[in-house]
C-alpha cells in the first residue's frame, strides 16, 4: 500500500494524472430497491391486463405454424434437388 501511495505522489509531481480508482463494491440503495420493487409491481399489473389466448386459439396457431414449416421445408427441398441437377448438367457437364 505504501508503494502505491508513493507512486501516486511521484505521478502527481511529474504532472501525470492518477490512475482511476478501482470501483468499490456497493450495496443497492433504498431508492434502487424501491425502483426495482415498483418495476416488478408495474410489470405484474400490466401482465394482468393482457388478453391471453385460450387453449383452442393456441392449438390453432400451433397447427398453422407447423403447416407453414412443412410447406416451406418441402419447397426448399424440391428447389434444392432441382438446382442440384441443373448445376450438375449445365456447369459440370455430367
Amino acid at each position: 500500500m505504501a508503494d502505491a501511495r508513493s507512486e501516486r505522489r511521484a505521478a502527481r509531481r511529474a504532472g501525470r494524472p492518477n490512475e482511476p480508482a478501482a470501483p468499490r463494491a456497493q450495496t443497492p440503495s433504498v431508492t434502487e430497491d424501491r425502483r426495482r420493487s415498483n418495476f416488478f409491481a408495474e410489470s405484474w399489473a400490466e401482465l394482468k391486463k393482457v388478453d391471453w389466448p385460450g387453449q383452442a386459439q393456441v392449438i390453432q396457431g400451433t397447427v398453422v405454424v407447423l403447416i407453414a414449416c412443412l410447406v416451406v421445408g418441402t419447397y426448399l427441398y424440391v428447389n434444392d434437388i432441382v438446382w442440384k441437377h441443373v448445376v450438375s448438367k449445365v456447369f459440370l457437364g455430367q
